[in-house]
């Protein structure tokens, strides 16, 4: 049984419900969901001119292998409506392979730990709230340690539903 982080997250149509959807999908498809970090809200990364996305950290039991992870979680993105057209563009829904294990891995299309990690709070700070402790296997350094060091200032805050 393999342990994934993974995040989801998107700022189109209605947000919550989309992400819970994803979840039902993902229960499905990939696997139990073992903990999730609270909904946050956080301003759009890299194009700033678009609305607010909704993101959540998932810990996920999975059989799967992690490119059989990543086309089953690139299925469910299309079945929600995912249209990729670009680099940080608005989404229905975006799944994201954070950590697959402790591996490292770097193949065509797949790369784990996720690249931008380090750089992006509306990732840390959810994922600090699941595993504060965990050791991230590129950087040697805690959640925590890469969120102190992160220098992304956009805001990420709790979502409160409204």
């Amino acid at each position: 049984m393999n342990k994934v982080y993974l995040l989801i997250g998107g700022n189109v149509g209605d947000r919550k419900r989309n992400l819970e959807l994803a979840c039902r999908e993902m229960e499905g498809k990939i696997g139990p969901i073992n903990r999730s970090s609270s909904v946050y809200e956080t301003a759009p990364w890299g194009n700033q001119s678009q609305d607010p996305f909704l993101n959540q950290v998932l810990e996920v039991f999975t059989q799967l292998k992690a490119e059989e992870l990543m086309q089953t979680a690139l299925g469910i993105e299309k079945s929600m409506g995912r249209m990729r057209v670009g680099l940080n563009q608005p989404r229905t829904i975006d799944i994201d392979i954070l950590y697959f294990n402790e591996d490292i891995l770097q193949e065509e299309g797949l790369t784990i730990p996720h690249p931008r990690i380090y750089k992006r709070k509306f990732v840390l700070v959810p994922m600090q709230e699941l595993n504060a402790s965990y050791m991230d296997p590129l950087h040697q350094k805690s959640i925590s340690q890469l969120l102190q060091e992160c220098e992304d200032e956009l805001e990420v805050r709790k979502y409160d539903g409204m």
